[in-house]
């Protein structure tokens, strides 16, 4: 019986570039650090959400031939991959105190469908919104 989502992978081009980013500006913590040659396996938690992983890695061996890792390194530093959501109690003030820590955003906060939301990029080029959710009217 499986037991649900543990690790989601997003492919970066330097993990540890990927890790400062993920670490000292987004305020993930280091979840598993382990090498076995060449091969890293680097995941960081959000601190609140203790039970799922993100996989920072690398294209390439043993998985990828060297075209298919080139390939994929292009489309992630052209943003081509599907963001990941980054979800927030209060979209203005996570975008004030992340853009003080150096993030990069390509959208400001919007107001839009009842929540607020803005997006970045990490430093290989992968997209995130981060999203306010509506407002209780209750």
């Amino acid at each position: 019986m499986n037991q649900g989502v543990n690790v989601v992978g997003l492919y970066v081009d330097n993990q540890d570039e990927a890790l400062t980013f993920y670490v000292d500006k987004l305020g993930f913590r280091v979840h598993t650090d382990v090498r076995n040659g060449p091969y890293r396996w680097l995941t960081v938690q959000h601190p609140d959400q203790p039970s799922f992983q993100l996989g920072l890695f690398t294209p390439g061996p043993p998985i990828h031939d060297d075209a298919t890792a080139q390939t994929l390194r292009a489309m992630v530093a052209k943003g081509a991959m599907p963001p990941l959501v980054l979800s927030v109690d209060d979209c203005r003030a996570s975008y004030t105190q992340l853009k003080a820590r150096g993030v990069e955003f390509t959208q400001e906060p919007i107001d839009r469908f009842g929540s607020v939301d803005a997006g970045f990029r990490d430093p290989a080029g992968n997209g995130w919104k981060m999203i306010q959710a509506p407002r209780s009217t209750k």
